[in-house]
């Protein structure tokens, strides 16, 4: 993950900002593997780095995760509710691509944070899961909603 470590510097900085759609599409390729996205899907996308905010909104959100940056303190309260790792309650459905190299186990040992009604899915896809598994990704919505509505009638 040595773009985690890019991303701290003013190296990665000036990287993002002089290169971002190579950058991307370079991470794009590593992240999932077996996706072969077209120039379009790609272009489509790449619409969107040229935000003027794209490169600090990036380049702030990696080094707050390393815990170089601070956080909005809107959010503070939230903070300290997540840092306490509340168990989920609601009904979910965890998606993991086989094939993810950020996530190389998924979601797996996760399974004991889910109180109310939980499946882990796993499917041989990277890390765009949404795009490389639509109909699965759109099944676990319909499911999960199902779900939720079948605990609402009782």
């Amino acid at each position: 993950m040595w773009y985690q470590h890019l991303f701290q510097s003013e190296r990665g900085r000036k990287c993002l900002t002089h290169d971002r759609r190579g950058l991307c599409r370079l991470l794009w390729e590593q992240w999932s593997p077996s996706w072969a996205f077209s120039d379009d899907i790609f272009e489509r996308t790449a619409a969107s780095f040229e935000n003027p905010d794209f490169v600090d909104i990036v380049i702030h959100a990696y080094r707050f995760v390393h815990g170089k940056e601070a956080g909005d303190p809107t959010l503070d309260e939230l903070e300290k509710i997540l840092e306490s790792k509340p168990k989920i309650a609601v009904p979910c459905i965890t998606l993991d691509g086989s094939q993810d190299p950020l996530k190389p186990d998924g979601s797996a040992s996760h399974a004991e944070m889910f109180v109310g009604r939980h499946e882990r899915r796993v499917f041989e896809v990277g890390h765009a899961f949404p795009a490389e598994a639509p109909e699965a990704f759109a099944q676990a919505v319909i499911d999960v909603h199902s779900w939720a509505l079948e605990a609402e009638q009782g």
